[in-house]
């Protein structure tokens, strides 16, 4: 005779492939969170990406972005395994065992499936950060900024999210346990959730609203800000929320009417009422697995952004080296870089150089009052640019700068963009002498070289005008440049030798970072304050590691080198690269496991479905065919609304930028739109995958 242990001991084995799919959602969710909180608070990330900047704050946001994600699989999956589990609980019930002698089992048994495979997937998920982070330096780049380190406090954040997953469990177990129905309970498992008719124009008005939703959201902090004088608030996010819901209406529409115009009512009636019957699951699903997308979408098209524009940029350059140096170095005279080249059989041509002045800008500030408002300030002392002659420039750059005289231009990229330059300022002073002259802006020429971007901008005056105010000041404000090609093909070798004797030639100790104004401290010193350039570590730069991303990126003198941005650029932005890259991983893994299964979980479901169709005669090709309907709508639905919705979003903030799109821009959306075609070919290999693992769950043979 069985005991009630033994019969207990028999479900549990019988119902062993519910329990395998909810320990892998708990280990797989666990890991991935591990592992992208390990990233997000390794000191070698935090140290590229800076504090409060924009590419920083994109990382936490597509965190919580995927720790939403993860709460929401991984509660279905918990839901999905009791309503599964109900059966076990419903028999064992009907055998007279009661909810109070069932209970302490079924609690220790969810706490311990739930607490051992998300404990596993916490241990996994650091390895496997770090063997991502190995395979990218063994196959992509390597550099000494590489080397990863871990702050084990992140682990916090995945004891968090592991006793969620495990007090969900349990709720969700006693839940269950509460039925009084015993025939409820024991049927629990085929019980459906379907989703109300909807009308044929839901998709379409879904899309209008996502659009506008979308429109709003990213607006609505300028205009607050214009309205209120205030920088926007976090809430105001709140506005993105009509793309979640156009979103959801999408896939409802998706999921009820399809959006193709059926000939025939009858024509795929099985699959299209079988998804309609479970279309509540499906649409919560796909709504998450349609957002994951768009996220890794967001993470993988920073790198062709970033990429393209610096490829085209380093290739347009009209000179192979350009140097930038105090008055005083001499270290890119013609003389020594000619005698520099001959060692190694180079030569060098169309040499060029030039004096600049630094001269100290008046224009309006934005003055931070208590909380988030602010006032807009006139300041005599605001910011230092560079100014070259008209003459200077031309002669230099072979560009006829035409600059009438009470009139200053700025120095733009090749396309004539200057995203940066002061367009108010009214007063220039020599920062020596505090003599003045008062110009207005006089528009952009462009010259890509000399575009260094917001922390360095360069103009152009009138020979007279630059005369006048460039009496008696003082060496320090003065600078210089040159311009060089080499005759046939250059060497890195050379150019590494000239990149660290120009840096050796420095005689300041500590080299000057490009977001150091002297002008504003000036203005600040005046008013008694403190310049925060003087007390930010930020600011602080070395000598003594000439190649990391932070003293390419912010030496106030850095060269232009075109080999060596070339050569170097994936070293110089590695882990800035291989952050957003891991992004989309992260985030294309995590949808992509929800799909599958969710297309497990639709298999398991509708066996007694497709078991009823066999016995009625439909062949194989035909189940095949409703098993494909079913997880196309699941992978493919998701992924074309994820991707499309991020490559428009991309769009619009490239045209927001300034109203148009630069030649980079184009070139970049177009590797963007490469990357999601690679994304498609992924998720359809998943797919066929999930495809053959349903048919074999089902022991459908191929036809």
């Amino acid at each position: 005779m069985m005991t009630m242990k033994a019969i207990q001991r028999k479900l549990r084995k019988h119902n062993r492939k519910q329990y395998s799919l909810y320990a892998f959602c708990n280990f797989i969710s666990l890991m991935l969170i591990t592992a992208y909180s390990a990233m997000m608070f390794s000191p070698t990330v935090l140290s590229v990406l800076p504090e409060g900047g924009d590419s920083r704050k994109q990382m936490i946001a597509i965190f919580v972005l995927a720790c939403v994600g993860c709460v929401v699989f991984t509660i279905y999956s918990a839901g999905l395994f009791f309503r599964k589990k109900s059966k076990e609980i419903g028999i064992m019930m009907a055998l007279g065992a009661s909810k109070q002698r069932l209970a302490p089992g079924v609690i220790s048994e969810t706490a311990i499936v739930s607490g051992l495979s998300a404990l596993a997937g916490t241990v996994c998920g650091m390895p496997f950060a770090w063997l991502i982070w190995q395979a990218f330096r063994l196959l992509v780049v390597d550099s000494a900024e590489m080397k990863l380190t871990f702050d084990f406090s992140c682990l916090l954040l995945s004891v968090l999210f592991m006793a969620l997953v495990i007090g969900a469990a349990i709720i969700l177990g006693i839940r269950y346990l509460n039925r009084t129905n015993i025939m409820d309970v024991v049927h629990e498992e085929h019980k459906n959730e379907p989703v109300r008719q909807v009308g044929r124009k839901c998709g379409i008005l879904g899309i209008v609203i996502l659009l506008i939703g979308a429109v709003v959201g990213y607006s609505a902090s300028g205009i607050y800000k214009q309205l209120f004088q205030a920088y926007a608030p976090e809430w105001l996010n709140v506005l993105y929320a009509p793309v979640l819901l156009g979103l959801y209406m999408i896939l409802l529409h998706t999921v009820v009417n399809g959006w193709r115009q059926r000939r025939s009512h009858y024509k795929g009636i099985i699959s299209r009422s079988m998804m309609k019957f479970q279309g509540r699951q499906t649409v919560n699903n796909m709504l998450v697995v349609t957002v994951l997308i768009a996220g890794a979408c967001f993470g993988a098209f920073y790198l062709p952004m970033m990429g393209t524009g610096q490829i085209l940029e380093t290739n347009s350059r009209p000179y192979d080296y350009a140097f930038f140096y105090p008055q005083g170095n001499h270290f890119a005279e013609r003389e020594n870089i000619e005698a520099m080249a001959e060692k190694r059989e180079l030569a060098i041509k169309d040499y060029e150089k030039a004096a600049y002045i630094a001269l100290g800008m008046d224009g309006q500030e934005e003055v931070e009052d208590e909380g988030q408002k602010f006032h807009i300030e006139y300041t005599e002392f605001l910011s230092e640019g560079r100014f070259f002659s008209e003459s200077d420039f031309s002669r230099v750059t072979g560009k006829k700068a035409e600059v009438p005289r009470g009139q200053y231009m700025t120095v733009g990229d090749s396309e004539g963009n200057a995203l940066y330059a002061r367009k108010d300022t009214g007063l220039l002073t020599n920062m020596t002498t505090k003599k003045q002259i008062a110009v207005e802006y006089g528009g952009v020429v462009p010259y890509g070289i000399l575009y260094i971007g917001s922390d360095r901008t360069y103009y152009v005056l009138d020979d007279r005008d630059y005369a006048a105010i460039s009496k008696g000041l003082a060496g320090e404000w003065k600078e210089g440049a040159a311009f060089f090609n080499i005759k046939g093909e250059d060497d890195y070798s050379f150019a590494r030798e000239l990149y660290h004797g120009f840096i050796d030639s420095m005689d300041e100790e500590e080299p000057t970072n490009s977001v150091y104004d002297r002008v504003y401290k000036y203005s600040r010193n005046q008013k008694g304050e403190v310049y925060w350039g003087d007390t930010d570590e930020m600011t602080r730069l070395s000598f003594d590691n000439p190649d990391s991303t932070e003293f390419r990126q912010y030496w106030a003198y850095m060269p232009k080198i075109r080999i060596m941005d070339q050569n170097d650029y994936m070293k110089t932005f590695a882990v800035f690269l291989m952050m957003f890259l891991f992004i989309a991983i992260i985030c294309m893994l995590s949808a992509l496991v929800i799909c599958y299964t969710r297309c497990m979980t639709i298999a398991i479901n509708n066996r007694y479905v497709f078991d009823d169709l066999k016995r009625l005669g439909a062949s194989p090709k035909f189940l095949g065919r409703e098993l494909r309907s079913q997880a196309g709508k699941v992978f493919t639905v998701p992924a074309i609304v994820g991707m499309s919705m991020m490559y428009l979003l991309y769009i619009m903030i490239m045209y927001a930028n300034d109203g148009g799109f630069s030649k980079s821009e184009i070139a970049g959306l177009g590797v963007c739109l490469g990357v999601e075609v690679l994304f498609g070919l992924i998720v359809f290999a998943v797919y066929r995958i999930t495809c053959a693992k349903m048919r074999h769950q089902l022991g459908i043979a191929k036809g």
